[in-house]
């Protein structure tokens, strides 16, 4: 898929003296600093959003949609419709040989999976929907997930609490602290409630294009990693394990990523935008 670029490039005079000062600083101190590219312009900022809105409006709509019976096929169809009648594209679809318009995991499917006709959602399935849009060239990103019927108090427990890495995770997500933080405090809480999180896949920075720097894991150590500037824009999307974190891609469609016990696995996504005094959710 095209990359799209839309805006002016990233000047010091887009932010205050005082946020560039610091840059230098932390700089000078040996801290690895995100470089300027990836600090979005106020006009970035506002494309951003307007693609966000979108995607946004799309997973209601899925939520206000989704039921037993139906394929993951006609997700992916009614996905691609309400894009494209918002005047959007569906990221997903073509990026990198990618064949669907959203990723539909189920159960121990951790992520990427592949909308099909013969896959029928049943009572009792978790599943995560993962929507992305382009809009006017600029990018979204985020995921929930979806409880089918009678789900069983144990799925049901791995999806609130994998919520609750994910708010956590945004919650540590603050000016001038380190992107270990945020992996450091989802981990934390998974493995506080006999959950592992994978460390196969991540967050990552998001905007201009699909997949930018920073890569964002969901695991690690606090004060360690790229510091986190005002300016930048990322997601933040924990994939949770009920059992080990090990996972696998299967090799029949080389996308559909697999929890290699077997056992369910589950994921929320937000993006969001870091600011001078903390951070806003793009995705709500």
């Amino acid at each position: 898929m095209k990359n799209f670029m839309k805006g002016g490039r990233f000047t010091p005079s887009s932010y205050s003296n005082e946020t560039e000062e610091k840059i230098q600083l932390y700089r000078k101190m040996g801290i690895k600093t995100p470089p300027r590219k990836i600090l979005r312009t106020p006009e970035q900022i506002e494309g951003i959003r307007e693609s966000a809105k979108i995607n946004t409006a799309l997973l209601d709509y899925v939520a206000t949609n989704i039921h037993e019976g139906m394929s993951t096929e006609e997700i992916d169809r009614m996905v691609y419709q309400f894009t494209t009648d918002h005047g959007a594209i569906p990221a997903p679809l073509n990026y990198e040989g990618y064949p669907k318009s959203v990723c539909t995991s189920i159960n121990d499917v951790v992520c990427h999976g592949i909308p099909n006709s013969k896959e029928i959602l049943h009572s009792g399935d978790i599943i995560n929907i993962d929507v992305s849009t382009i809009y006017k060239g600029y990018y979204s990103d985020a995921s929930r997930m979806f409880m089918i019927g009678d789900v069983s108090p144990e799925m049901r427990r791995l999806v609130e609490v994998t919520k609750e890495c994910m708010e956590i995770g945004i919650a540590e997500a603050q000016p001038w602290k380190r992107l270990g933080d945020i992996g450091a405090a989802i981990q934390e809480h998974a493995e506080k409630n006999g959950y592992s999180v994978v460390r196969d896949l991540c967050g990552h920075g998001v905007g201009i294009k699909f997949h930018e720097i920073p890569d964002v894991n969901h695991f690690g150590r606090r004060n360690t990693g790229m510091l986190i500037v005002p300016g930048m824009t990322f997601t933040i999307e924990p994939m949770i394990n009920m059992g080990k974190f090990h996972v696998y891609v299967d090799e029949a469609d080389g996308w559909t990523v697999l929890t290699d016990d077997g056992l369910p696995s589950a994921q929320w996504e937000n993006m969001i935008l870091i600011t001078e005094t903390g951070n806003e959710i793009l995705t709500y």
